[in-house]
């Protein structure tokens, strides 16, 4: 499967969306404590025994990425690319292993809800693109090249 380079950027933007409004939350110390509580209920509704609590150094982090991944979200919603994509993707994956050393680590179901969705996008934007063509037409099929050795000579005799 090959992705053509305007279907790719929409992936790029929509994926930017996703972590805009997933993580928009996570950037003030007020948003924070209020999705903590809601994860919270979530994991133990799963199965899971709540997530722990945090102290003020804990909601600094979560903040401080909460803000980096709406800057980098602000960033590829307004110039979407190829190459911020791909970046994307790779940071998808760390996020994943991460969060799959977490998994591991306390069983905790909600995860899952994190970790699948990342992996996904991570996936999705390191697809190959289809080729594009000087005629813009993203067609995969070669054209012949230009073969005769004669130079091109003009109906004026030039």
């Amino acid at each position: 499967m090959r992705l053509s380079t305007p279907a790719y950027l929409r992936i790029v933007r929509a994926s930017a969306l996703y972590d805009l409004l997933l993580t928009a939350p996570f950037a003030t110390p007020w948003t924070f404590g209020w999705v903590h509580g809601q994860l919270s209920a979530l994991d133990r509704l799963l199965g899971g025994g709540g997530l722990p609590a945090f102290g003020p150094f804990h909601i600094l982090f979560a903040c401080l990425m909460g803000s980096v991944v709406l800057v980098w979200s602000a960033l590829r919603l307004a110039t979407p690319s190829v190459r911020l994509g791909r970046y994307d993707g790779v940071t998808r994956w760390l996020f994943s292993a991460w969060m799959a050393w977490t998994l591991a680590a306390t069983g905790a179901p909600l995860l899952w809800l994190f970790v699948v969705p990342e992996l996904a996008w991570g996936v999705v934007q390191w697809l190959p693109l289809a080729r594009a063509h000087a005629d813009g037409s993203g067609s995969s099929t070669a054209r012949a090249a230009f073969t005769s050795a004669a130079p091109m000579r003009s109906s004026r005799g030039g």
